[in-house]
């Protein structure tokens, strides 16, 4: 065997379509790849196996391809990294307050990283560190390995409150990203129109925000986020005043455009459940001043369908695991506003 044949060449696309990086780097690590897939093969054909069982032999040595692709994606430098930050704000009455205290977060590129925690413990702080639209107090906070110094072009950023513009359509709204970095009108509308027929609101084009329901608005805001091709996605509980069907169909839909896109997310929210339905991590954040108590891994298989990825046996698990670290932080949260209030 001198050529790759046709069972090297599929198990070699399954691993181009999985792995998160750009074409560059694919080249290279499919290059790579097919030099030890054959080179393992033709080892056991030498012996006299049949050849193509030889070649299915080398590609099960070698892995699955979304393992694999995952492998490759944590030896490469985070694509998100804080080193021991800190963050304080000024408080109205002249004193600091300390959101976050010497706090250690690294995300792979591809991966999905959801952050949990109680309230006020600085979820929110966190991804404005990492977009560059405030800078740590002390510390370090990098992009692809080069410190953040202001807002990334690569970054897109989806709020909990809908960010899109109430006097544009949806068209105009989803446009907005490659007509503010020079694109022309005609192509920006282009790119937006695909991009909306990929949310599901093709035929309302021409609806202005009033004129949508809540998940509508959200997928004009996903696509108004998506079209600019961010390598990393910071969404700030984007879900949660949705209603339960809503907020499903959502959840779904952002699991199959993250796996075309390969962006490095991380998705701030309250639910526990949601957190490890959607994410391949779940680190859990102290009350106040934040910083990372634990991480844990999400083995589940992907793709997911996050209303029935709850019945699979180890997400009880995972959940009991996460739930007995985050517990403690939500009760210490809830004492100190007790004590606040009274």
């Amino acid at each position: 065997m001198t050529a790759t044949t046709q069972i090297l060449r599929d198990y070699l696309e399954r691993l181009e379509s999985e792995l998160p990086f750009g074409k560059k780097e694919k080249r290279e690590i499919l290059l790579e790849a097919e030099d030890h897939l054959i080179e393992d093969a033709q080892r056991d054909e030498a012996s006299g196996m049949d050849a193509s069982e030889a070649e299915r032999r080398a590609t099960r040595r070698f892995g699955e391809p979304q393992a694999l692709a995952r492998r490759f994606a944590e030896e490469r430098a985070p694509a998100i990294e804080l080193r021991g930050v800190t963050k304080r704000f000024l408080t109205p009455a002249g004193t600091a307050y300390t959101a976050l205290r010497d706090l250690d977060l690294s995300v792979h590129v591809g991966e999905f990283c959801a952050v949990v925690g109680p309230t006020g413990c600085g979820k929110s702080t966190t991804l404005a560190l990492i977009s560059g639209l405030e800078p740590p107090s002390e510390g370090e906070v990098l992009l692809d390995g080069e410190p953040v110094t202001g807002v990334s072009r690569a970054v897109g950023y989806v709020f909990q409150v809908d960010a899109v513009f109430p006097w544009k359509n949806v068209l105009d709204n989803v446009a907005t990203g490659p007509r503010l970095r020079g694109v022309d009108r005609a192509q920006a509308n282009r790119l937006a129109q695909d991009w909306i027929g990929r949310v599901g609101l093709t035929g309302f084009e021409r609806y202005y925000p009033h004129q949508l329901s809540g998940g509508m608005r959200k997928r004009a805001a996903l696509a108004q986020t998506l079209i600019n091709e961010p390598r990393i996605l910071l969404m700030d509980e984007p879900f949660s005043a949705l209603d339960v069907q809503t907020r499903t169909l959502m959840e779904n839909e952002l699991l199959q455009l993250w796996s075309a896109t390969k962006s490095s997310v991380v998705f701030v929210t309250h639910d526990l459940e949601e957190a490890i339905a959607l994410a391949d991590r779940v680190v859990v954040i102290t009350a106040g001043p934040g910083t990372v108590k634990g991480t844990y891994r999400v083995d589940l298989p992907r793709p997911r369908n996050v209303s029935e990825i709850r019945f699979h046996p180890e997400f009880a698990l995972i959940y009991q695991e996460i739930w007995n670290d985050l517990r403690d932080e939500v009760l210490v949260s809830y004492e100190r506003s007790k004590r606040i209030v009274s």
